[in-house]
């Protein structure tokens, strides 16, 4: 192989030759041109764009899968406070059907007028439209949700416990009605041995005025009570040996006299059929009994139709 080298100055030129080896040696460095070239090429640094858009890649996923976690526990909490929610609402409905339950009761009880006390009824409410506000008229029908709907338990809860303490205080007031009301005879064994208004008087003879009516018995048998009240004399009083008194209100007043022991003392509050003494024959009297009296307004009354009554 001849290879001819030209001087592009001077216009000389040289002639190489080679043998066999020498051709093979300068073929392979014709072959190493591009092959180098090639792993020059793809070992050079990536360009600036490239870096870029890798570098964005990796922050984006990093940013999702943090939002991915974010969510995550959200959707836990959410379902945590569902469950809890959920678990409020059965209470609140428990306790509502409860006071339903209790409300009805107390008003058959109390023998209250039908439609007075209305349990398991939604409380009644009202008032003019407010159209004050711009556009509000036109606003649709939203539904409930779920914290409204535990808002309103609430509130009927709240409805329903106001009504059970107004009847609670009904019943109160009218059992202690009842107690006040006095019915009934001031012993548990005996009978009527005198009644009230004029008699012969067991020690002169002559007749007289009895203001109340007496009750023999037994020695040491019960004296009770025939209303509630408070007791305003406890102790021995002329003419009637041993007397009880009792003020029942609104201006009535009770008196047990010719006790052989009294059983409560001045100030005691006491109920209807409490014993408060015991029968015996005390100041002026003639046997085993007990003298009773009934005053309204400071005046004696027959005992008689307070006696026929069998309460209320």
């Amino acid at each position: 192989m001849k290879v001819i080298l030209v001087n592009d100055r001077g216009g000389v030129s040289r002639s190489f030759n080679f043998g066999g080896l020498s051709k093979a040696l300068l073929g392979l460095c014709l072959l190493g041109l591009p092959v180098g070239a090639f792993f020059i090429g793809a070992n050079l640094p990536a360009t600036e764009s490239d870096v870029f858009d890798s570098r964005a890649v990796k922050a984006w996923n990093k940013a999702l899968r943090k939002q991915q976690d974010q969510i995550s526990d959200a959707d836990q909490q959410a379902r945590e406070q569902l469950t809890a929610l959920t678990v409020k609402l059965a209470e609140l409905q428990a306790r509502l059907t409860r006071l339903d339950a209790l409300g009805e009761r107390l008003t058959t009880i109390a023998k209250l007028d039908e439609g007075e006390f209305q349990f398991g009824v939604t409380p009644a409410v009202g008032g003019p439209e407010d159209s004050g506000i711009a556009g509000t008229s036109d606003l649709p029908y939203q539904p409930p949700e779920f914290l409204e709907v535990i808002g309103d338990l609430s509130d009927q809860i709240e409805d329903r416990q106001m009504q059970l303490q107004t009847l609670d205080s009904l019943i109160s007031r009218q059992q202690l009605q009842d107690e006040q009301f006095i019915a009934g005879r001031p012993i548990t064994r005996g009978w009527m041995s005198s009644r009230y208004g004029y008699r012969t008087d067991p020690f002169s003879g002559r007749r007289s005025w009895h203001k109340g009516v007496d009750f023999a018995g037994k020695r040491g048998s019960d004296v009770v009570s025939v209303a509630a009240g408070v007791v305003t004399w406890a102790e021995d009083r002329y003419g009637y040996g041993q007397l009880v008194e009792i003020n029942h209100g609104n201006g009535y007043k009770t008196r047990y006299g010719h006790n052989s022991e009294i059983k409560v003392k001045l100030g005691d509050i006491v109920k209807k059929g409490q014993v408060i003494a015991l029968m015996g024959s005390s100041g002026r009297s003639t046997g085993p009994h007990v003298h009773f009296e009934v005053y309204k307004n400071d005046r004696p009354v027959d005992p008689a139709s307070y006696i026929r009554r069998t309460g209320r």
